[in-house]
Parts: structure tokens; sequence; C-alpha cells
């Protein structure tokens, strides 16, 4: 059973990282700053946004977005709530809702981000998905 033990413990070290990653690129992102997710994201990443008619393909697709809103977010307080890791293999999948709060202003979004664990041990963002949530009273 120890190994049980191990691995276990392995898949929390995995999901605390990936939370830790996470939550580092959502604060650089709320002060306007996307060089956090870009430096996270791989080459071949799929991006998909409510705002986009289609989805972005590849890091520099990414970038290219990125650096039209940098320095134009700035968000007051945010909230990561209720992050949900599920691990296998050498790949993560990060499911959370997003609230931020701006000018007096609240609005939440889902998230789903999915990792992979490149050769160096390194996790990458290779998915990720963004979509609106209702705010119920």
């Amino acid at each position: 059973m120890a190994g049980c033990t191990s691995v276990s413990s392995d898949k929390e070290d995995i999901k605390a990282t990936i939370i830790a990653l996470e939550k580092h690129a959502l604060e650089l992102w709320n002060d306007g700053n996307p060089d956090g997710f870009i430096e996270l994201s791989s080459d071949d990443v799929v991006y998909f946004d409510p705002a986009f008619e289609n989805k972005l393909e590849g890091k520099k697709a990414l970038e290219e977005y990125y650096n039209t809103i940098r320095g134009k977010i700035k968000i007051d307080l945010y909230k990561m709530i209720d992050p949900v890791v599920q691990v296998s293999a050498n790949t993560a999948v990060l499911a959370y809702d997003y609230e931020a709060h701006r000018d007096g202003q609240v609005f939440r979004m889902h998230c789903t981000e999915v990792y992979k664990s490149d050769s160096s041990g390194q996790w990458e963002i290779i998915h990720t998905h963004w979509s609106f949530a209702q705010l119920y009273k």
C-alpha cells in the first residue's frame, strides 16, 4: 500500500502545482499582463473564447491576440472558485469558475485548461476553453 500513498501524494503535488501556475498567470492577467499565460502555453495550444467566432490555434496566434489587449485589463478583485484538477499520466485538466470584480461590476466565466508535462517535467497549457457563466442572485 505504500506505493498507493506515493502515487496519491504525487497527484496532490501535481494538483497544487497546476493551481499555483494558473493563479500566478491570473494575477498577471488581472493587471493587464498576459505573459503568464503566454509562457505557460505550448506552441500548439488551442484556445476557445466566447468572444471569438472560431478557435485560435498555436501560441503565435494566441500571443498576437493577447498583445492587442495588453495593458487594457484591470481587475480589482478576482476569485478562482472551486478549482478541480484531474491528473492522468502526463496530463492534468483544471476546471474552475473565475469571478472578476471591476469598476463595481462582477462577471463570471467557466474555465477549463488542459496541461501537459513535457519531457523535463514542466507543465504547459495545450488547450484552453472559456465560457460565460450565469450569475444567480
